[in-house]
């Protein structure tokens, strides 16, 4: 941040990291749904074709429905939840790896928008939505403000509800999970939920912000919201994460992004720069862990 401050003193205003955050708002929220599917060892690949369809459902409803802001947000997250049980009910009843499930229902979930819309954008959005997503308080834009209460509420559930407590233990180990009380199944179908309802908000926070349907949008949302994961301590074997970590890991990218555009670094070296930094953070966080684990290995052998 100090280095691209230098090169462009507009990067560290207040209405650039304002601007910063919203863009990436809808990343954080997804990103915190997808903390607790890492946590238990699962990933999914869906989320950016489930949240293009998602914005397909809800821009549909409100050009010929109608309805308000309270009933588009249900709306979105029950549609984010039945999508994303789908792949809950597979990975937890049939025992499906949550890779090769994601990546069937990926091609589903691009299918639908495509149907619905035909491959053609929606753009006769109401103007109480649009206000809605004009709207900041103490400078601050709506959008960050929902990701940071999406982010009160992944941590209460983490810290202070069984569910929570139970995505821990069946990401440290899923046998001993159901031995002391916890039903994985449960675990699993909870998690799946839980993201489900993240994508259905961040998609209402995405359609807030570009004002338009694009089917197409969402391209490699996945991998953006999955490295943020990784780049906040998320492990991806499962049984390691926070949601500090994930903020930080959200911004890093956020900041990456925006500096090389704020330095008129070519945009073709965009996706090199950032898949860099995204192997120097793991590599160095599996560099750490494998030191704590030596010097845990000599303190075991000393008390020997």
């Amino acid at each position: 941040m100090v280095g691209i401050t230098l090169v462009n003193r507009d990067f560290l205003t207040v209405q650039n990291i304002m601007d910063i955050l919203r863009s990436y708002a809808v990343y954080g929220i997804v990103a915190l749904g997808m903390l607790l599917v890492i946590i238990t060892g699962g990933i999914d690949v869906s989320v950016g074709s489930m949240a293009a369809a998602i914005t397909v459902v809800i821009g549909e409803f409100m050009v010929h429905i109608g309805g308000n802001m309270f009933i588009v947000i249900f709306v979105s997250c029950a549609v984010g939840i039945l999508f994303s049980l789908i792949n809950g009910f597979f990975i937890a009843k049939m025992n499906i790896p949550a890779i090769v499930v994601t990546l069937g229902t990926l091609s589903i979930f691009r299918g639908i928008e495509l149907f619905i819309t035909g491959g053609s954008w929606i753009t006769d959005i109401p103007e109480w939505f649009i206000a809605f997503g004009k709207i900041k308080i103490v400078s601050v834009p709506i959008q960050v403000i929902i990701w940071i209460a999406a982010g009160v509420l992944t941590l209460f559930v983490l810290e202070y509800t069984r569910y929570g407590r139970g995505v821990c233990a069946y990401g440290g180990n899923p046998e001993a999970a159901k031995r002391v009380g916890f039903s994985n199944t449960k675990t699993i179908i909870f998690v799946w939920t839980f993201l489900g309802f993240m994508v259905g908000l961040a998609s209402v926070m995405h359609l807030s912000i570009v004002r338009h349907v694009d089917p197409n949008a969402f391209s490699n949302f996945e991998l953006t919201v999955i490295a943020a994961c990784v780049l906040g301590g998320a492990n991806i074997m499962g049984g390691e994460g926070s949601v500090l970590g994930t903020y930080f890991g959200v911004i890093l990218l956020a900041v990456v992004e925006n500096g090389l555009i704020l330095t008129h670094i070519s945009p073709y070296w965009h996706n090199v720069i950032v898949g860099s930094v995204i192997l120097i953070a793991v590599t160095s966080e599996v560099m750490q862990l494998r030191r704590r684990e030596r010097q845990m290995a000599t303190i075991d052998v000393d008390k020997k």
